[in-house]
């Protein structure tokens, strides 16, 4: 009997161990995986982002591609019924027309197609329907059965390199394809193919801006994919297709998507044997017999630097094919990222909202940097280096305002590391100013403003200055210059005047660290231009002609969009005087009355937050406005609304993010808010304290730029009805501040909120 319950006791130890989750397990990337404008209730569509498989960080991205044109910049959109393939390079969450979606493979049976067809036809091209109900998404890991071939497809990736495993039927003509032409919205300009042995093939797709893309080529990219691809089954038959691009077919969105054009790539040549070609329009197959439940492997390298590089990068990632093993690391690398921070709660739904957030700020700033150290440099060479990771994607305009914040706290490596790479890459390309939009070393001029020195100040203030701060100051000058209010004191627009006063501030502070005192003046005079716009009339900030003379106010007065207002109207945009809310509060005539405004700010946000007039949670513009009641008297109003915009605007669905996740920036407020922290003015070292998610959160800080280990914040009595602090202590003693400092939590310790069910409007006053 006594052995009986030594056994029983052991069994039910293992299983509770092996119900343990860790941080990943948690991870839905299905979470804002649409571009539904219909229900998003704006032309800015969902979340945007991508289910496929990838690491933290990291170049390379596995992932289902539904749709190759239209607004569709992560390829994927969760209500699409086909998949035209799996690409090796994704974008996350942008707004814009999307680009890369390179490298697309496709495993198919029966006659070879060469082009991918409509998504409304399915026959007609090599796409194929899927099955949702067995469709899987995890962080590191997505499958999904391709029903029209009967073909099991899966995923997984490495930093620099991808793998597919595909369980083909029993077929004679079984098939992995790859079109090398493919890109969101868009098309590689020209191709590179060579079968190496057989096993193997390597190339390159070279992308412009003559093929669309980024801001449907508006956005100036121009960047190489390079490829290392080996697979399990030996590829004793094989061929290229090539279609006849003439010199003067154009080849933007709107041209590929055209029937003509794909009835142009339907009819392609093949020339089966070929061993290698360069062309306009290319695509690579390989055919074999397969048995019932057969499964062929295919790995491949990426590079952005040359095929050696591709070759270098898969080599020293995945030796053999044994996908299994790879997709379990990527699993331990994404539960070593997320476990930069641990959150306690009961309510296991918020704990996958949580790390699915988590998960969404670390896909970027990616790697732009082979395993070697070399990247391609803003002067269109090559070089290397050991002293920081080149990365790219850096949506400044999003990004200042709650991503960047959240990654000094958790990972200041890659804050410094973007911040060299926006540096470097404005010494080396001649412009000699730090680019607000970066995308794969181009200049994309994209939005407005110059978050780079935000994120550059902020960063420097608190304690990360592993770069050359000397060109990053110059730069940082330079751009303020270049783009500003200039000499009359106002820009075209409410967004751009404010947006400019800030940045001048931001540069006013870092000239003031530098000792630069007649900088540090002459910008903090600037960053008071915001009240050149404010007209007393209608109380409220309004757009001027050049000439000085206001422009004619609407009917719908401040509520009127892209009034003088950039993805917002003047009600949302007027809010954003992060440097100076003593002097916003004195021109609305008082705190009192901004309390006031603000108040009626939320008071008619609809209950699912969707895009709206009022607090508008689904564009970046507003991110700081729910702290600005700590600023303004009243911090059981930012607790408030903090805990309501967590619970309405986050869920776990794929409608789960009102807006787009904008490279990070939608999921970095919430893991900021949920865990008690946030910005108003990033330069400025001061977090907001507001109404934990969770009963505990710990910050792992990285002690290469902190002292301390653990940063944690515990909220006793926590619950949906008890959202407001009572009480607080700072390692032991008592605190009253509704804010805390950066360098306090870089200090390492203790932050304990005693929370009840109704507001203490003592506290943090």
């Amino acid at each position: 009997m006594r052995n009986l319950f030594i056994y029983l006791t052991l069994f039910l130890s293992l299983n509770a161990r092996a119900q343990i989750k860790t941080p990943a397990d948690y991870v839905n990337p299905f979470i804002g995986a649409s571009t539904n404008v219909e229900k998003a209730g704006a032309l800015h569509g969902l979340g945007k982002t991508f289910p496929g498989a990838t690491t933290p960080f990291g170049m390379v991205q596995v992932s289902p591609n539904t749709i190759t044109g239209g607004d569709n910049g992560p390829g994927y959109s969760y209500e699409h019924t086909t998949i035209e393939g799996f690409a090796f390079t994704q974008m996350s969450g942008i707004g814009w027309y999307g680009d890369l979606g390179n490298f697309l493979v496709m495993p198919t049976t029966g006659a070879l197609k060469t082009s991918s067809g409509r998504a409304d036809h399915p026959g007609e091209g090599y796409r194929s329907r899927y099955s949702k109900e067995d469709e899987v998404a995890k962080a590191g890991y997505y499958a999904a059965t391709l029903t029209d071939y009967k073909i099991r497809a899966e995923a997984t990736a490495a930093p620099h390199s991808g793998m597919l495993r595909f369980t083909f039927p029993k077929n004679d003509h079984s098939r992995i394809q790859i079109d090398l032409a493919r890109r969101v919205g868009g098309t590689s300009t020209e191709q590179y193919i060579q079968v190496i042995d057989d096993h193997t093939i390597q190339g390159w797709m070279k992308c412009t801006a003559e093929g669309g893309g980024w801001g449907n080529g508006a956005g100036k990219p121009n960047y190489t994919v390079h490829f290392y691809a080996s697979f399990s089954k030996p590829i004793a038959s094989f061929g290229v297709w090539s279609a006849a691009i003439s010199e003067n077919q154009k080849l933007k969105r709107e041209n590929i998507e055209s029937d003509s054009f794909r009835e142009l790539i339907a009819k392609s040549s093949v020339e089966k044997g070929c061993r290698e070609k360069r062309g306009k329009h290319l695509g690579f197959y390989t055919d074999f017999i397969t048995t019932q439940d057969e499964q062929v492997v295919m790995k491949a390298g990426i590079s952005f630097v040359s095929m050696e590089g591709a070759k270098n990068n898969l080599n020293s990632e995945i030796e053999d094919f044994d996908f299994d093993r790879i997709k379990e690391n990527s699993k331990k690398l994404w539960n070593n990222a997320l476990s930069k921070i641990t959150v306690s709660d009961r309510n296991e739904e918020n704990k996958t909202i949580f790390y699915t957030a988590l998960y969404h700020t670390m896909i970027d700033p990616r790697c732009f940097t082979d395993i070697d150290g070399s990247y391609p440099g803003g002067d269109g060479k090559i070089h290397k280096t050991d002293k920081f990771v080149k990365r790219t994607i850096f949506s400044g305009w999003d990004v200042f305002r709650s991503q960047f914040p959240l990654q000094t706290i958790i990972n200041p490596k890659v804050v410094s590391d973007m911040i060299n790479s926006l540096i470097e890459l404005a010494d080396e390309s001649g412009q000699k100013y730090l680019e607000r939009w970066e995308f794969l070393n181009a200049y994309s001029g994209c939005m407005i403003g110059n978050p780079a020195v935000a994120v550059m100040v902020d960063a420097y203030n608190k304690g990360i200055r592993t770069f050359d701060v000397t060109k990053g100051y110059e730069y940082s000058k330079n751009s303020c210059e270049r783009f500003g209010n200039g000499e009359r004191g106002y820009s075209s627009s409410i967004s751009e005047t404010l947006e400019y006063s800030y940045f001048d501030w931001c540069l006013s502070i870092f000239a003031d660290s530098l000792n630069k005192s007649e900088d540090a003046l002459k910008y903090f005079k600037r960053s008071k231009n915001y009240t050149t716009i404010f007209d007393p009339t209608v109380k409220w900030f309004r757009p001027r002609n050049e000439d000085g003379s206001w422009q004619k106010w609407p009917e719908e007065g401040r509520l009127k969009q892209d009034y003088g207002c950039v993805e917002s109207n003047p009600y949302q945009q007027g809010w954003f005087v992060p440097q100076d809310i003593s002097g916003l509060c004195e021109l609305l005539g008082g705190k009192s009355k901004a309390l006031a405004d603000l108040t009626e700010l939320f008071s008619k946000v609809p209950d699912n937050m969707m895009w709206n007039n009022y607090y508008n949670q689904a564009n970046e513009p507003v991110h700081h406005i729910p702290f600005l009641f700590n600023r303004l008297g009243a911090p059981w109003q930012t607790q408030y609304w903090s805990r309501q915009i967590c619970r309405r605007a986050y869920h776990n669905t794929v409608e789960g993010l009102v807006g787009n996740e904008d490279v990070g920036q939608m999921s970095a407020w919430y893991v900021l808010a949920s865990s008690g922290l946030h910005p108003v003015c990033p330069g400025d070292t001061r977090y907001e304290i507001t109404s934990p998610v969770f009963e505990r959160i710990e910050f792992k800080l990285d002690q290469g730029y902190t002292k301390g280990k653990l940063f944690t914040i515990i909220a006793k009595n926590n619950s949906s009805e008890n959202i407001y602090i009572q009480s607080a202590t700072l390692n032991d003693k008592p605190y009253r501040n509704c804010w805390v400092d950066h360098q306090t939590i870089a200090n390492g310790g203790t932050l304990e909120l005693l929370m009840g069910d109704k507001p203490n409007k003592n506290w943090g006053i």
